[in-house]
């Protein structure tokens, strides 16, 4: 992370890792918040909910990385620092709706499907726009920036085009963007792509396996 950060001119601190933990026990997580991870991601609401409760006692905040259902909405709210793939407004409507119970705005990403992959969930980024500029509508919900996914295919060069893809859309929609719309984050790169995304301006990177090799099943 350092080292890409460095060739983009940027400071390491710019960029934070969630360590994704659908990989591993609660064990390994805590060993995990002990090397000083305190940003912890799941792609499954009920493993969230699981693990947030088993490891209240930790001083973490926990990422939805994952496709969220709206009928689960309630239950991972509480539990969530912040959303990172919310994919259609209907679910944004869900959030703002829940949102009233909580002492905060729901925090969340807006999902934008770069690749064009049929099997991904997102908005195509030609809605995304659309999406900010009604966003004023959801005031118990806080959008804080914009997540993908690159290509499956294609290497370090595709994904890095993506990433530009995006960064290049959010710099578009800033002024668009009503009060309620931050677009300060954006949530790009995993294990395998990491480095492209910080070099293309990620905020945010969701890292599992890298972080796990050698650790027994």
């Amino acid at each position: 992370m350092a080292t890409a950060a460095a060739q983009a001119g940027r400071s390491p601190d710019d960029v934070r890792l969630v360590a994704v933990t659908k990989y591993v026990d609660t064990d390994v997580v805590r060993d995990l918040v002990a090397a000083g991870c305190r940003s912890l991601g799941e792609s499954r609401p009920q493993a969230l909910w699981e693990k947030a409760d088993a490891l209240a006692d930790l001083d973490v905040e926990w990422h939805l990385v994952g496709h969220l259902q709206r009928n689960k909405v309630r239950r991972t709210l509480p539990a969530v620092q912040l959303t990172h793939s919310v994919d259609s407004t209907r679910l944004l409507q869900e959030m703002d709706r829940e949102a009233v119970n909580l002492p905060r705005p729901a925090n969340v990403l807006l999902e934008v499907n770069i690749s064009g992959d049929a099997e991904k969930h997102g908005f195509a980024p030609a809605n995304v726009r659309e999406v900010v500029e009604r966003a004023g509508k959801y005031p118990h919900v806080q959008v804080c920036g914009l997540m993908t996914m690159a290509h499956r295919e294609g290497g370090a060069e595709v994904a890095r085009r993506d990433f530009a893809a995006l960064r290049r859309l959010r710099d578009e929609l800033v002024d668009r963007a009503p009060p309620n719309v931050r677009l300060d984050e954006l949530s790009m790169g995993m294990s395998n792509d990491y480095p492209q995304a910080i070099l293309e301006g990620a905020t945010l990177i969701r890292v599992g396996r890298a972080l796990y090799e050698g650790v027994p099943d």
